[in-house]
């Protein structure tokens, strides 16, 4: 038996490559999906996906993976992925989920509901490192791929972009911490705030860091405490689009694990709903499309 014909593409032939092999091989549609703030000890993790034009419409100048950009640079390319793309849908997860779930849990789910939310059914996807399952179509988990596909760069500046804005936010309501300097990684200045004035409820407590210095001896508050395996099942979407319990809060919710929002969740959601990104209140959700797997959630993108 012949084995399938096989497409090379080598990262040097440029970020449109892999996409337009792809579509020689009768993918037209191709989403790419990344994140941004997986690193960080304060403040949600947010994901991005995005189906761009094919032919010259979907070639942004100067695209490439976000954390390569400047802050200019980024906003500018954010305006031009929202005006060109066929369809883009981003969703921000809470610090509260992260630390209930856990950090893979969030970025893999964060994805899988990103590209559930576009409202074009892609025919391809491709992922930044690792792969996400669940969607029904084919899929490639590509190293570094915010730097090698452009679909999943422009996702990474969606991503980026929008959580900078939320810490920016976020530094309003807790100056002392310089959130809108180190957008909450991990810096000198942070870890100093820290030490200084304890973690607030936007910071990560499962991070090692944030629990040493909430005097917790690494556990967390009750209400962000892991979940059982039962909570862990893959959620299940009902008929009004919200995600069945278990599953992570729904964007535009912003609520935290045990139900009661968060601090910070107020900003979070006055910035999505200016963004243009995930902010739809729960009940407004359609219907998720018949193709979405587990975690799906529906949400219009650009047409």
């Amino acid at each position: 038996m012949l084995s399938p014909q096989r497409t090379i593409v080598r990262r040097e032939a440029g970020i449109y490559a892999l996409e337009r092999a792809l579509q020689r091989r009768g993918f037209t549609l191709v989403a790419g999906a990344d994140e941004a703030g997986r690193g960080a000890c304060a403040g949600p993790l947010v994901a991005a996906a995005v189906v761009l034009p094919t032919g010259r419409r979907g070639e942004i100048d100067g695209l490439t993976d976000s954390k390569l950009l400047t802050a200019a640079a980024r906003e500018r390319i954010y305006a031009e992925v929202v005006a060109r793309a066929l369809a883009y849908s981003v969703v921000v997860i809470p610090p509260t989920e992260v630390d209930a779930r856990g950090l893979h849990v969030c970025n893999l789910a964060a994805m899988r509901r990103a590209l559930a939310s576009l409202t074009v059914r892609p025919e391809y996807v491709l992922t930044d490192g690792f792969a996400v399952d669940g969607l029904g179509v084919p899929g490639l988990a590509v190293w570094k791929g915010d730097q090698v596909a452009a679909c999943v760069a422009a996702a990474s500046v969606l991503a980026k972009v929008t959580r900078d804005r939320i810490m920016v936010e976020l530094d309003a309501e807790f100056p002392a911490y310089g959130f809108a300097d180190h957008k909450g990684y991990v810096t000198a200045e942070h870890n100093a705030a820290l030490a200084q004035y304890g973690p607030c409820v936007e910071h990560r407590y499962s991070y090692v860091n944030v629990a040493a210095a909430s005097g917790r001896d690494g556990s967390p508050p009750r209400a962000r405490r892991p979940v059982s395996a039962e909570s862990d099942r893959p959620s299940v979407v009902s008929s009004g689009g919200v995600v069945s319990p278990g599953g992570i809060a729904s964007p535009g919710v912003w609520s935290s694990s045990d139900g009661v929002a968060s601090g910070g969740a107020e900003a979070m959601a006055r910035a999505a709903a200016g963004w243009s990104t995930v902010g739809v209140a729960s009940e407004q959700q359609p219907r998720p499309p018949t193709w979405v797997g587990e975690d799906g959630q529906m949400k219009g993108g650009q047409g």
